[in-house]
């Protein structure tokens, strides 16, 4: 397919930390863009997914739809809503079909990353779990490692945990041997894994509760695409479909965030609707269904066919809205007084923000603290050469920065190519000096607990616009493709890299 697996030792032009979603998509568009560069990727776990891959909990989806979460290069052909299961096999097919798994190492953990500016690369050190190290070298470093902790979800700490005699689950670390057979569950949270989970376990489990402490908005629809199922009867061929229906997906998802911002009265209104349709007249949709937020400063989630409501309309779950006072031996004691027994609980309670994979980074042998950064547009980094962070969006799906940010990543190295440079960094401009900074995001615009939790960690914004990341797809989409790359916050350097002469190992 082309030269792409390094011209010496374990030295490649670009590597691509993570094989999830990002990094996958990122390494098709070095194939595709970059044919003359060399790339590797590692992933520390022994197989690609990323999310797909650690999360097994019972009825693991997507909550965007997969005509916008799928990439932009590789159609999608089945329900807008998809299984892990799904997912991974159509990220299997682009690694198979373009040949990416020869670029793929796997089990490889990174200890440490390092830039030297007398060289001009990056040195990353990598341990496999028998305790084999490695270093790689690089010209430049593609972070697509994802942005929480996978080993570990969060679960806050709670009075009386040590007193309860049943089971906790944490769904991001769900246990094979979980047994909900004719047991009493109880789910604490209110996002879309709490939404995904109590209706894959309510036909397994002799009932299911959902705690939450406050209410979420849900959107209940259905899991298929009209447009796309009436082209496919016309005979139109695959890929025309998936840019149309992307097209009418990004569309609606633009008007709906336009209308949560201009009229959220009006959309929260419609949203309990969709709710009392399903849940009947009787039931308390303003108590456990209508939050003190708007529409869409949190995340929407979308539930295919309803499924959470039909499952507590059908009796085999409820929902309880209240706050945990503590933990006791039968279950949990909430405010109100009341006790809810349970045989095992399920703690869907949200995840641990990580930055850049929690990475210790170092620039000319000096700490990077990511909080002492300053971000370009959510994926460079002031005074730290040859970066680029994929952080995707909040309000639409995550692989839509993926490929944004393929197209940029592909520009930028031809670009110092063109310039004979080895390095650029991103630095304040003159009329930057006296900005002000301010946290990652805006907090009134967007709040979910885990960024707010682990905001202190994350790289700080300013006022102006090429110095934040604006979370806005559809403005993003028309910028990065005409942004300066000559503009005066880049700045190139143009040392010659010292090459290591060993031969890159064959993929295992």
């Amino acid at each position: 397919m082309n030269g792409q697996m390094g011209t010496a030792g374990n030295h490649v032009d670009v590597l691509i930390v993570g094989a999830g979603i990002s990094g996958i998509g990122a390494a098709y568009h070095m194939q595709d863009q970059c044919p003359d560069k060399s790339y590797l990727v590692l992933e520390k776990m022994d197989s690609f997914g990323g999310t797909w891959k650690t999360h097994t909990y019972p009825g693991i989806r997507s909550d965007s739809d997969l005509y916008t979460f799928g990439y932009r290069f590789k159609p999608w052909t089945s329900a807008p809503i998809a299984s892990a299961e799904e997912i991974l096999k159509y990220m299997g097919d682009v690694i198979e079909e373009n040949q990416i798994d020869r670029n793929i190492r796997y089990g490889r953990t990174i200890t440490h990353a390092s830039w030297s500016s007398a060289d001009n690369l990056w040195t990353i050190d990598t341990e496999t779990a028998d305790g084999q190290k490695q270093s790689y070298t690089a010209n430049f470093l593609w972070m697509c490692q994802g942005y929480y902790n996978h080993e570990k979800g969060y679960t806050p700490e709670w009075e009386g945990m040590a007193d309860y005699r049943g089971q906790i689950i944490h769904p991001q670390t769900w246990p094979e041997d979980a047994d909900l057979k004719d047991k009493k569950v109880l789910v604490i949270g209110s996002g879309a894994t709490a939404a995904t989970l109590v209706p894959a376990i309510a036909g397994q489990c002799a009932h299911v509760t959902l705690l939450q402490r406050s209410p979420t908005y849900f959107w209940p629809a259905q899991n298929t695409n009209e447009l796309a199922n009436i082209l496919r009867e016309i005979e139109i061929d695959e890929e025309l479909i998936h840019a149309i229906v992307r097209k009418k997906a990004l569309f609606d998802q633009k008007d709906m965030i336009r209308r949560c911002n201009e009229e959220p009265e009006v959309v929260k209104a419609e949203l309990l609707a969709l709710a009392r349709e399903l849940l009947g007249p009787d039931f308390d949709i303003e108590k456990h269904f209508s939050p003190k937020y708007r529409p869409w400063q949190q995340r929407l989630a979308f539930i295919p066919d309803g499924d959470l409501f039909q499952g507590i309309a059908s009796g085999a779950a409820s929902v309880v809205t209240d706050e945990i006072d503590r933990f006791t031996e039968k279950g949990i004691l909430l405010k109100s007084g009341d006790e809810l027994e349970a045989d095992i609980i399920i703690t869907a309670t949200g995840f641990n923000l990580s930055v850049l994979g929690d990475i210790p980074f170092a620039v000319d042998g000096k700490p990077v603290n990511w909080a002492d950064t300053i971000t370009y547009r959510g994926m460079m980094f002031t005074d730290v050469p040859n970066l680029v962070w994929v952080f995707g969006y909040f309000r639409a799906s995550w692989t839509l920065r993926v490929d944004l940010l393929g197209d940029f990543v592909c520009r930028l190295l031809k670009h110092m190519d063109e310039k004979h440079a080895k390095s650029v960094k991103v630095t304040l401009r003159e009329e930057d000096k006296d900005m002000e900074i301010q946290q990652w995001i805006d907090t009134d615009d967007f709040n979910p607990g885990y960024l707010q939790r682990g905001m202190a960690k994350m790289p700080r914004r300013g006022d102006k616009a090429i110095w934040q990341h604006t979370q806005d797809y559809w403005a993003e989409s028309k910028e990065l493709p005409k942004v300066d790359l000559d503009a005066e916050e880049f700045v190139y350097g143009g040392v010659e890299a010292k090459m290591d002469s060993r031969q890159v190992e064959p993929a295992e």
